[in-house]
C-alpha cells in the first residue's frame, strides 16, 4: 500500500490570484514490514551451525533442512515445522545421535498471533514422545528428556523467533532506524546472554521479491544514557545480566510483501574462562513452493 503526500503551494501574490493547486513530490512511504505468511506455499530453508573454541579441537557442526506451512487459524497463525534431513558433525567427521532422528520424527507447531508475535507451542509434549520411540532399550537419554522437555522446548522456541523475528513487524521502517532484543546461546556449558542491535539498511532486489535488510550486532551492557528501546528490551527479558565482551555481526533479509525469511547470518564470539568461543548460524530460503509441487 502506498500514500501520496501533497503539498499545496497557495498563491500570495495578489489576493485576485485564483489560487494555484499544485502537487509537489514528497519522499516516499517507509516500507513496511506486515505479518503476512504464505498460506498457499511451503518454505524449505536449509540451517547451518557451529560451535568451536579457538585453537582447539572438537568443532561442532549442524545441517537441516525444514519444511514449514502457515496455516491461518482463529484470528491468528499454525505455523508446522516438520525436519526433513539432519546432520552432525566434530571435526569434519559424522556423528550418529538420537537428536536427528526425534528431529525428522516429530511436527512442531507453534501458535501466532495475527501479528506475529509468539504464542506458544502445540502439544510439546511430542518430542518427549519421539525420543521415547526411537531411544533403543537400556540407554541412558537423561540429557535428550531434558533437551526436549515441553518447558525446555516451549522457551528454546520462543527465544528462537523473538530473536528472529520479535518487534520487526507492524511497523514503518526509515533507514538506520533500530530495534532491540535479548538472546542467548549455550557454550562453554553456559548460557551466554546478549544484546542484539538489529538495524534498518534498505531495501534489496532477491530471487524471491523485494527484502528489507537488516544489520546485526551485539552490544555492550547498556549505561545510565541508554536509549528507551534498550531498556524496554531489557525489561521484556526479565532484565538479564549480559555476558561481558560478547561480540556479534551478521545480517538479515526479510520479504517485504510477505513473511519470507530470504537469509539470516550472525556469528557471536565470548571469552569464556580466557578461552575465545565461535557460534555461527545461517538460514537461506531454498525454495517457496505450493503444497502439491512440495510433495513431487
Amino acid at each position: 500500500m502506498s500514500f501520496l503526500l501533497l503539498l499545496v503551494a497557495l498563491a500570495s501574490a495578489c489576493s485576485r490570484n485564483v489560487p494555484s493547486l499544485v502537487p509537489k513530490p514528497g519522499a516516499p512511504p517507509s516500507p513496511r514490514l506486515e505479518f503476512r505468511p504464505p498460506d498457499d506455499a511451503v518454505l524449505t530453508e536449509s540451517l547451518k551451525s557451529s560451535v568451536g573454541r579457538s585453537g582447539a579441537p572438537g568443532t561442532q557442526e549442524a545441517e537441516l533442512t525444514t519444511v514449514t506451512r502457515f496455516t491461518p487459524e482463529q484470528g491468528g497463525w499454525l505455523l508446522t515445522q516438520r525436519v526433513t534431513q539432519a546432520r552432525y558433525s566434530r571435526d569434519g567427521a559424522p556423528v550418529e545421535t538420537l537428536v536427528d532422528d526425534v528431529l525428522t520424527r516429530f511436527a512442531l507447531r507453534v501458535r501466532l498471533a495475527g501479528d506475529g508475535a509468539y504464542v506458544g507451542v502445540v502439544e510439546p509434549e511430542a518430542a518427549l514422545v519421539a525420543l521415547a520411540a526411537v531411544a533403543p532399550a537400556g540407554q541412558d537419554v537423561s540429557p535428550l528428556e531434558g533437551f526436549f522437555a515441553p518447558e525446555a522446548l516451549e522457551n528454546r522456541t520462543r527465544s528462537e523467533w523473538d530473536v528472529k523475528y520479535g518487534g520487526l513487524y507492524g511497523r514503518a521502517w526509515e533507514p538506520g532506524a533500530r530495534s532491540y532484543v535479548v538472546g542467548t546461546v549455550p557454550l562453554g556449558g553456559r548460557e551466554v546472554t546478549y544484546l542484539l542491535e538489529r538495524t534498518f539498511s534498505g531495501t534489496v532486489p532477491t530471487g524471491h521479491g523485494e527484502a528489507m535488510l537488516f544489520s546485526l550486532r551485539c552490544l555492550e551492557a547498556p549505561g545510565a544514557d541508554a536509549s528507551p528501546q534498550v531498556l524496554e528490551a531489557l525489561s521484556q527479558a526479565g532484565n538479564p545480566e549480559l555476558t561481558p565482551g560478547v561480540q556479534c555481526e551478521g545480517e538479515q533479509l526479510l520479504g517485504r510483501g510477505r513473511f519470507i525469511p530470504v537469509r539470516r547470518g550472525l556469528t557471536l564470539r565470548a571469552t569464556l574462562d580466557g578461552e575465545t568461543w565461535t557460534w555461527a548460524a545461517k538460514s537461506q530460503l531454498e525454495s517457496l513452493q505450493a503444497p502439491e509441487e512440495e510433495r513431487r
